[in-house]
């Protein structure tokens, strides 16, 4: 079985710091110590954080995840 791959991208000027995705995935995101916008540590995150990327995406207030599957 072929696991799917998943990408992330953030934009950080859309970016309003509200944390969300840190407390959904803080494996996948961070936010900067300095302006409190995001961080991505990693842009192809394992399959067992897929589910919480996604759920992060969704409720970004900002709308500033993008997720790419194939």
């Amino acid at each position: 079985m072929v696991s799917a791959r998943l990408r992330v991208a953030v934009d950080r000027d859309a970016c309003c710091g509200s944390g969300n995705c840190v407390r959904t995935a803080p494996e996948v995101f961070d936010q900067d110590d300095t302006d409190g916008l995001v961080v991505l540590r990693q842009a192809e995150p394992p399959e067992s954080e897929h589910d919480a990327v996604r759920e992060a995406a969704y409720n970004c207030p900002a709308a500033a995840i993008e997720v790419d599957e194939d």
